[in-house]
């Protein structure tokens, strides 16, 4: 039974370590993206703009993503 409970408490653990490393991740890349978009923008001397449309692209993008993300672990 305590063996049990020591198994549970690392699946948690694991389970915290990976949700934080993901959130930690997540934001570095969220950032550098948003970088690169500003940087590109000041190097054809054009303001950031996103029109409707670019913003739907982007949000099925990132929906993709994590759906393919969230299977990794089947195999």
């Amino acid at each position: 039974m305590e063996e049990n409970s020591l198994v549970v408490q690392e699946q948690k653990k694991r389970n915290l370590i990976i949700l934080v490393v993901g959130g930690v991740v997540g934001a570095l890349v969220g950032l550098a993206s948003a970088f690169l978009l500003v940087k590109n923008a000041e190097k054809d001397g054009e303001p950031v703009e996103m029109d409707f449309g670019e913003g739907i692209r982007l949000v099925v993008i990132v929906f993709g993503l994590i759906r393919s993300i969230s299977t990794l672990h089947k195999g």
